[in-house]
């Protein structure tokens, strides 16, 4: 049996480095700081409990680069990919560890597993608010449903669980194709889910500046620059299921 009389489904996950050639900062490595803070200090409930106005003027400077910024090639490629394989009647799932906006610019609908930037939220009465309009790093947001002073980035936090895991294992372990592009291999449950792939009998893609953690001999490694290699990649993968 070929593998085009198999029923296709190609799944993606994408890290911060497919957003990075866009100007966003990765937050790892030696210079993942904020004004001399490791990210893990102020990315948490107990930051944003203890110093909110910190942590507010943190994600105010990340919410607006969301406007200054654009979608690169690695983000077209992928939405192009999408759309190819759409036509093509293949199975397709883009699932994000990013909490930029710009998968979305580009067409794209992703599954943000660790929310989204662009997103507030109500930690009283749970009302969520897509703004981009408040970027004000010293003014808080009040919520529009129930008053509540200051909302949140309705962003994962560490300590805090990602959205719709289920969905996401689901996806996954019902890929033929995955690709695991920008991703450092070291953020969990995220990171375990190309193994997840592996176990699941897909064939297995992986794209990133260096090799990732969780990469094994059986991968097809591609290393570089997501905006230049996913291009190229998506097309390829696009190809080996016939669409």
């Amino acid at each position: 049996m070929s593998n085009l009389d198999v029923e296709q489904r190609v799944v993606v996950l994408t890290g911060a480095g497919v957003s990075a050639d866009s100007g966003h900062p990765t937050f790892r490595g030696a210079g993942g700081l904020w004004e001399g803070r490791r990210v893990e200090e102020l990315a948490t409930p107990a930051a944003w409990a203890r110093e909110p106005a910190l942590v507010w003027r943190f994600y105010q400077e990340r919410r607006q680069r969301l406007v200054e910024t654009e979608p690169n090639p690695a983000h077209e490629a992928l939405y192009e990919l999408e759309q190819r394989l759409k036509a093509a009647g293949v199975g397709f799932c883009l699932i994000t560890q990013n909490v930029d906006n710009l998968h979305g610019r580009a067409g794209s609908a992703p599954i943000h597993i660790h929310g989204e930037l662009a997103v507030l939220r109500c930690e009283v009465c749970g009302e969520k608010v897509r703004d981009l309009e408040h970027l004000d790093p010293e003014a808080f947001v009040p919520c529009p449903e129930c008053g509540h002073a200051a909302m949140r980035p309705d962003v994962v936090w560490f300590g805090e669980m990602p959205y719709r895991v289920e969905d996401v294992f689901r996806q996954v372990g019902n890929a033929t194709h995955f690709l695991a592009a920008g991703t450092s291999g070291v953020v969990y449950p995220a990171a375990g889910l190309l193994q997840l792939a592996r176990d699941g009998g897909a064939k297995t893609y992986v794209n990133s500046l260096d090799e990732p953690e969780n990469l094994s001999r059986q991968d097809e490694f591609s290393p570089g620059r997501a905006a230049e290699i996913l291009p190229g990649l998506c097309a390829a993968i696009a190809e080996e299921v016939g669409a």
